[in-house]
């Protein structure tokens, strides 16, 4: 296809997508648009459709009315809606890659990791249906059970609210409308303001095959608009369990408000790589650049603390430094870029006065911490101080923090010192070393001679602390959408 013709297929796809919101068995007109632009330039992409309050509602009681009907699907028409989905994005994948990194602007090497992991989600999700399952329980074990039989089966928790973030918008909606169907849950996903278009397609083709095997439409549904909406969908009495991927600050607020609503939350992280003495200081450099810098920063276990023992961490501070011209920063869509824009300028304007913090309070500045175009070039600090927020909080940017401690039980301390925990790192040619650290660290995952934004997208996923509560994967997001029933019968 000439480039011409590929530009024009686009334009015809983003205008059948945005052309109303998936709610309801149809395709919805809403009263208003609103931009969704390119961060590497501020260009137009599409106007993509604003839902609010009244649709909001809609969607939900839509969900409900069809609660028992998508909760009886047989498990075999499950899984053909879901390895359907995962056959449909991989033929679409070269055309989804290329939205990704119009609407989010990552780098396109991680956009091109987002398709195949939501593929792959997809594809786990279809096995796991097979998977949902009881147990018998032996009653007789009181006198009470003798001639009685017991057993237990999961079932739908009913309706589902999915809430996504910005920076990986397909793959987290992928990871909670997959596992909701597995389930045989409907349900009504909120996609982040800036970042709509990618989900809006993947319910099109989910949609498209739940409507093929007999299912109806509705099982999934997509709402965008403010915090309004996000209010009305997370607090409406039908909804079940409330499932949200974003910053703590608006993960614990959509608890409170949620309750007594099951909520699952994966939120922020400063996610720490731990230095023993004994490691391979070129590969921990190595992967302080790969997993600081991916996705410009802006992933929940992006590098973003190193801590490294004294006797290693001038060594380790100059072979990151001494790999840090070769982190290629600006256009996202040229292979070789690794840093790309922040998804806004508001983003961007917070992670250089961050920056600025951290160096009035005594930090080091080695590289990087200017801007780059509408850029933040790849950025190394050494000794920031506790209580900045480069350091506390999550910085979701290309910085990367480095501090020397005298030993391991000193860098473990750090690490959990921190209101955050999802995943950690540690290097070490030790194997008491490693398992001392998956014993000590207190996170969701602990990664050994890898980075911490290492994921297996069919593993437990989570934090603990202020970084959440549940798990996702598809096997465990399942068992969090679903509910035990116990059967009695006296025989």
């Amino acid at each position: 296809m000439s480039g011409a013709a590929a530009s024009a297929g686009h334009s015809a796809l983003l205008e059948e997508l945005t052309a109303g919101l998936p709610v309801g068995g149809e395709w919805v007109a809403t009263n208003r648009g609103e931009a969704v632009r390119f961060p590497h330039d501020g260009s137009e992409i599409a106007q993509a459709p604003v839902g609010d309050q009244a649709l909001a509602r809609q969607a939900i009681e839509h969900a409900a009315a069809l609660r028992q009907r998508v909760g009886k699907l047989p498990s075999r028409v499950r899984r053909r809606v879901l390895g359907g989905v995962a056959a449909g994005l991989e033929q679409v994948a070269t055309a989804m890659e290329d939205l990704l990194v119009l609407e989010t602007g990552k780098p396109r090497l991680d956009c091109r990791t987002e398709v195949v992991r939501a593929v792959a989600t997809w594809e786990a999700a279809a096995d796991e249906v097979a998977h949902v399952h009881g147990e018998t329980v032996p009653l007789d074990l009181l006198p009470s059970g003798d001639g009685m039989t017991g057993f237990w089966t999961r079932r739908p928790v009913g309706v589902v609210v999915g809430v996504a973030g910005f920076n990986y918008p397909m793959m987290l909606a992928s990871h909670k409308i997959a596992p909701a169907l597995a389930a045989g849950c409907p349900i009504v996903l909120k996609p982040a303001p800036a970042t709509p278009l990618a989900t809006l397609w993947l319910a099109r083709l989910v949609r498209e095959q739940l409507v093929a095997a007999g299912a109806p439409a509705g099982a999934v549904q997509v709402v965008t608009g403010d915090a309004e909406v996000g209010h009305t969908l997370t607090t409406h009495p039908a909804v079940a369990l409330v499932s949200f991927t974003g910053s703590a600050e608006i993960g614990h607020h959509i608890a409170r408000a949620a309750a007594p609503r099951k909520v699952v939350l994966e939120l922020g992280s400063n996610a720490a790589l731990v230095v023993a003495a004994d490691a391979d200081l070129d590969a921990a450099a190595d992967a302080v650049v790969r997993g600081g810098y991916y996705a410009s920063g802006q992933a929940c276990i992006s590098v973003q603390r190193v801590i490294a023992v004294d006797q290693v961490a001038a060594e380790l501070e100059r072979k990151i430094a001494d790999r840090l011209p070769g982190v290629v920063v600006g256009d996202p869509r040229e292979e070789e870029t690794r840093v790309a824009a922040l998804i806004d300028e508001a983003a961007t304007e917070r992670v250089l006065s961050w920056i600025d913090r951290a160096r009035e309070a005594g930090a080091r500045l080695v590289a990087g911490g200017v801007r780059s175009g509408r850029c933040v070039a790849a950025t190394l600090l050494a000794e920031v101080p506790e209580g900045e927020p480069a350091w506390d909080e999550e910085i979701f940017g290309p910085v990367v923090c480095l501090r020397a401690v005298r030993d391991l039980d000193a860098a473990y301390a750090l690490v959990n010192a921190s209101r955050y925990g999802l995943h950690a790192a540690v290097f070490t040619r030790d194997l008491g070393t490693a398992f001392e650290a998956v014993e000590s660290l207190e996170v969701g995952g602990v990664v050994v001679n890898d980075v911490p934004g290492y994921r297996c997208d069919i593993a437990p996923y989570g934090g603990v602390k202020d970084s959440g509560t549940g798990r996702e994967g598809p096997r465990f997001a399942i068992e969090e959408m679903t509910v035990t029933r116990m059967a009695v019968i006296r025989r």
